[in-house]
């Protein structure tokens, strides 16, 4: 029979200590405490898998997580295309090539701006006006180059400095050339004697540089091409400090003399040999007559000279000058005066024909001949000039037995 009172129940599950004496907890002694017995331990345990219970689960997470549903097409819709693969940006690469376009371009701007420049400074006038009867138009390009003895612009230390002898009243030519540059084969440069005794329009015959005199370009240019029965194209003049600033922007020309020349009115005294003319030595040398044959040995040195001085105006050592080539171009183009449909282009295009292996003579001549109110002339020999410049007209070459060189 269990003992009567009140049964107390432990939270541990043990049996509760006996008391037989009825004391009080506090009067209880202590007891040593007991071991767990291995039988009381719990029992091993082996891993299970674990089961979430879906009551558990939160409704927004099993939302979060729950698979999409798929999207239905709306009917009679088209379908969408598919998105292109996107594509890996390109490395930068060194924009060597936008580099150098963009100096090109620079360069070319450059080149467009001198061009514009230099053909602005061109001196314009109207040289090639039409007239009753004009020589109609003839193949190939003719040029009609004259040199004055404009002294405009020449203070008195410059007219001094390159021996023009001052003011001799009308301006006249002291060098008539005519090129002609053919469709094909080598250029033909003629020298025409100024004192060539020709018809004038208006005045009868007279010395040929008379007509510049009467009527500047306009009338010296109707007088070439109705003597010569050549249509002149273009129309290009120098003066005396023009021609002297070409040479001198150069570098000086080379030339070499079979025989000194001393002509104190034409200011040099020139040894023989080869020798660089700078501009004042240079002009003396194309307008001297102090020669054995004079006005015919005066052409020759000026064909001689034209012919030095565009090898090297054109040589790589002038054309890929910068320093050279920019006074060049802009002096020739203040110095020259041309008609008024010419460009600097045209020069260039002029330039470029004469720059060597090209024909150079003069005129058949006949002889001179004294004219009353003329002086001294030189006539041409009729039969044969007719021959000579009807080749020219016709683009082709001069026959060699036409050809004068003194």
């Amino acid at each position: 029979m269990p003992p009567e009172g009140p049964t107390v129940i432990r939270r541990d599950g043990r049996p509760p200590q006996q008391n037989p004496a009825n004391q009080a907890w506090s009067q209880v002694p202590p007891q040593a405490p007991q071991q767990p017995r291995r039988e009381d331990w719990a029992p091993t345990q082996r891993p299970q898998p674990f089961q979430d219970d879906p009551r558990r689960r939160d409704p927004q997470r099993q939302a979060k997580y729950a698979p999409a549903p798929p999207r239905r097409t709306p009917p009679n819709a088209p379908p969408r295309p598919p998105e292109p693969p996107k594509q890996r940006r390109p490395r930068k690469r060194r924009s060597w090539g936008k580099r150098i376009g963009i100096t090109l371009l620079v360069l070319l701007l450059a080149l467009a701006g001198a061009v514009y420049y230099v053909d602005s400074s061109l001196n314009r006038i109207d040289a090639l006006p039409d007239y009753a009867g004009r020589v109609a138009d003839t193949p190939g390009t003719n040029w009609l180059i004259v040199g004055s003895d404009s002294r405009e612009g020449l203070t008195p230390e410059q007219e001094q400095a390159l021996a023009t002898g001052g003011d001799t009243g009308p301006k006249r030519t002291d060098t008539v050339i005519l090129v002609h540059v053919p469709k094909s084969g080598k250029t033909t440069m003629v020298s025409i004697p100024r004192d060539s005794y020709v018809p004038i329009p208006g005045y009868g015959s007279d010395k040929i540089n008379a007509a510049f005199a009467f009527g500047g370009a306009p009338l010296l240019v109707q007088t070439v091409e109705e003597a010569t029965g050549l249509r002149i194209d273009h129309y290009a003049e120098i003066g005396f400090s023009g021609f002297a600033g070409i040479v001198d922007a150069v570098g000086g020309v080379n030339v070499c003399l079979a025989q000194p020349i001393d002509d104190p009115l034409a200011g040099i005294n020139l040894p023989a040999g080869c020798q660089d003319l700078k501009g004042s030595d240079a002009l003396g040398f194309v307008r001297t007559r102090a020669t054995a044959l004079a006005d015919l040995d005066r052409m020759n040195n000026q064909r001689q000279f034209m012919s030095a001085l565009l090898s090297k105006a054109t040589s790589p050592s002038t054309f890929l000058n910068p320093f050279r080539l920019w006074p060049l171009v802009s002096d020739t183009a203040k110095s020259l005066q041309v008609d008024e449909g010419d460009h600097i282009w045209n020069l260039a295009s002029l330039a470029w024909a004469l720059r060597g292996g090209m024909t150079t003579t003069t005129v058949p001549v006949a002889g001179f001949e004294d004219v009353d109110g003329s002086g001294n002339v030189l006539l041409w020999d009729k039969a044969r000039a007719s021959q000579f410049f009807d080749a020219l007209a016709n683009d082709q070459q001069i026959p060699q037995d036409l050809i004068t060189t003194g």
